[in-house]
């Protein structure tokens, strides 16, 4: 360690008084005669950090000549019908280049509401935190506007991006396109909604959990996660930095193919993505797939089914049949599928569960320590340190967060460090499958959407609509595979108030494949998508 002086500055607020209290946090006793010499050495650190404190942020920089920002409004209900809608504005680029080569020219994009559009609110689904207004754009943001399509708004997300249904955002529950009343699926529930009703072309979900792939399944849409880091997570509000990932939401494979081509590459800021290909290196996903001779052939392709995720309790058989008819496609396409065992996969959810909760707690308390990307400090300023009504105001699932992870700091102090190095086990395990297998597959989910929790639902009721939803999603944050959902079928709705209408929810198939082979996870879905009509299944 070294220091840049032993001389604190005139009027320094550090006296003994405040030694002897952090020295409570540490559960210490400094000796008398060392006192003094320590209040100094804290009392020029603290000179440091006022300095520090002060000084003009460096953030992203944000071209508004270039994308300027028209009519931010929030909707009104009569244009938001689903709720699905967080914001509305009109973003697109004022001086293009290349436009005949731009890949989402005339495409319309919606973002999810914790990506960052400067002097465009970002509400996070939440009265947790309000008045939220970032000061840059998202690497994602220029991406998209850089490639030719127009931004038309931020998408609800359900309340601090900590629910997987849809019931818990502070405007009200998103609905699904197909049943009101019903679950579109969380976190990026706003996301899925506007594309399965075709409001926007496409748009951009955040996944910790399955937070791209849950509602993408629920709306009956495609929806992917791709490897972590491949696309940039700066300036997006973030729950636990390792798990965190950007992925695309499309009514077809191909173009979520043509949105993930735009929106990848390293941007040299966020440090996930460091070990990702630069955007000139990128490979042409859309136009290679639309390139492929025999896109319905998968011969000699291998494809293995996690033996694990057709075993839990929670599975509807229905969904299981569904699952396994959409499985056997392949067979017919003339790939090889079969079963395989993954036993660790089981354990995948409470590895996701130790991490996400524990570092999800010191997120939002101490902020994300040991990165280089960029910070959104400001917003973290709103969130801690934490006042009885930002706790009032907080969804049960945020608070359980906060209670998880406070006890375990204390409690179990290693169990972050731990549950680390039990996700490099997991991800060891699913890369020994993928050394055969070409990709693995799963039920993307065990149940189709779930009616709503009612209005002034317990803490347990809210969270029982979304018990095991994640037990084949959430294991793939963690170890950073690529993971697509796609619809392969409809199934009636048994529970809440349309049970017995007659009305059919969509059932997900996920495939899942190595680190950097997105092109194979889309190889393998736009064969099944070709070769199937799903909404007949």
């Amino acid at each position: 360690m070294s220091v840049f002086s032993v001389t604190p500055k005139a009027g320094n607020p550090v006296t003994y008084q405040v030694i002897d209290e952090v020295c409570k946090t540490l559960n210490v006793i400094i000796k008398d005669e060392e006192k003094e010499d320590y209040r100094k050495l804290l009392a020029v650190f603290h000179d440091s950090a006022e300095e520090l404190m002060s000084m003009p942020d460096f953030e992203p920089e944000t071209d508004v000549e270039r994308f300027p920002r028209e009519n931010v409004h929030f909707p009104d209900k009569s244009v938001n019908e689903y709720r699905a809608w967080a914001w509305k504005v009109k973003i697109k680029d004022q001086k293009p280049k290349g436009v005949d080569e731009l890949l989402l020219k005339g495409k319309t994009v919606a973002l999810k509401d914790n990506i960052a559009v400067k002097d465009v609110p970002m509400l996070l689904g939440t009265a947790f935190v309000k008045g939220h207004v970032p000061r840059a754009d998202a690497t994602v943001v220029t991406r998209v506007l850089e490639a030719g399509g127009e931004i038309v708004g931020k998408a609800v997300c359900e309340n601090l991006c900590n629910s997987a249904t849809s019931h818990s955002a502070a405007t009200g529950a998103v609905e699904n396109p197909r049943a009101k009343g019903y679950s579109s699926g969380g976190s990026s529930s706003g996301c899925g909604v506007l594309v399965a009703l075709g409001e926007v072309d496409m748009s951009i979900g955040a996944d910790q959990g399955g937070s791209v792939r849950i509602p993408a399944c629920n709306c009956g849409v495609v929806g992917f996660k791709p490897t972590f880091g491949l696309i940039p997570y700066t300036a997006c509000g973030s729950n636990e930095p390792a798990n965190d990932h950007l992925g695309p939401i499309t009514k077809t494979v191909l173009d979520n193919a043509l949105l993930l081509e735009a929106i990848a590459g390293s941007d040299n800021i966020d440090d996930r993505g460091f070990a990702a290909p630069h955007p000139k290196d990128i490979p042409h996903y859309h136009e290679n797939l639309k390139q492929v001779k025999l896109p319905q052939d998968l011969a000699g392709f291998r494809i293995g089914i996690i033996s694990e995720s057709l075993t839990s309790a929670i599975l509807d058989p229905r969904v299981k049949h569904t699952f396994l008819n959409g499985a056997n496609t392949f067979q017919k396409l003339g790939a090889t599928v079969e079963e395989v065992r993954i036993p660790i996969h089981r354990k995948g959810p409470a590895i996701w569960t130790g991490i996400s909760k524990v570092g999800g707690y010191l997120n939002k308390t101490s902020g994300a320590f040991g990165r280089r990307g960029h910070q959104m400090w400001d917003l973290n300023a709103l969130i801690h340190p934490m006042k009885q009504e930002n706790w009032d105001n907080a969804y049960a699932a945020t608070k359980n967060i906060y209670l998880n992870g406070a006890y375990a700091t204390t409690t179990f102090p290693h169990l972050l460090a731990k549950t680390t190095n039990l996700s490099r086990q997991l991800r060891a395990s699913y890369d020994a499958a993928l050394e055969k297998y070409d990709v693995l597959i799963t039920p993307t989910l065990p149940y189709i959407a779930t009616s709503h929790a009612p209005l002034g639902a317990t803490p347990l009721d809210q969270i029982a609509k979304q018990v095991g939803l994640t037990s084949n999603t959430c294991q793939f944050n963690q170890t950073g595979h690529p993971a697509l959902t796609l619809p392969v079928g409809l199934l009636e709705i048994q529970e809440g108030p349309l049970a017995g209408s007659g009305v059919k929810l969509p059932v997900g198939l996920q495939i899942i494949g190595k680190w950097w082979a997105e092109e194979t996870v889309l190889r393998v879905a736009y064969a099944w998508e070709l070769s199937n009509d799903w909404e007949k299944m």
